[in-house]
């Protein structure tokens, strides 16, 4: 175990793992084509709850860009998810409640990624460790 966390360092790799490919694939799959063609994306975005759709946009923007940014480098990570876990869980129950389990699979699959990592926490290796070394999580007691 390392000294800085009572994980040991094979599960703090896998979280690092989970947490950059998760949200690179969240980020190039959905992110990076909303935010490149936003004016394309404003013709058709479902807008579920009537915001309007530069704000349903501008939310899906901050959930699927800044959000999985936020996770790679570990910043506030478990808070990052939440957004993401939100956008899903529209898409899912009310942008798309008509599809099946194999048509929903790839939400299915983040939502149990970011749900994962929402309450794994970031792990040992990220940035706010290093930008802010008071969030490190104290050693447990030992009794």
């Amino acid at each position: 175990m390392s000294s800085e966390s009572p994980l040991p360092a094979r599960i703090a790799w896998a979280l690092l793992f989970m947490r950059v490919c998760a949200a690179i694939l969240l980020l190039q799959v959905h992110g990076l084509p909303k935010l490149l063609h936003w004016q394309s994306e404003l013709q058709r975005i479902e807008d579920p709850f009537g915001l309007g759709a530069p704000l349903t946009l501008g939310l899906a923007v901050f959930a699927e860009v800044l959000c999985p940014l936020l996770l790679i480098a570990g910043v506030f990570a478990r808070l990052a998810c939440l957004p993401i876990l939100a956008v899903l869980l529209v898409a899912l129950v009310f942008v798309h409640p008509q599809w099946s389990l194999e048509e929903g699979q790839f939400a299915w699959w983040m939502l149990i990624l970011f749900g994962g990592l929402a309450l794994a926490g970031p792990g040992a290796y990220r940035l706010d460790r290093r930008l802010w070394p008071a969030t490190t999580p104290a050693k447990e007691i030992q009794p």
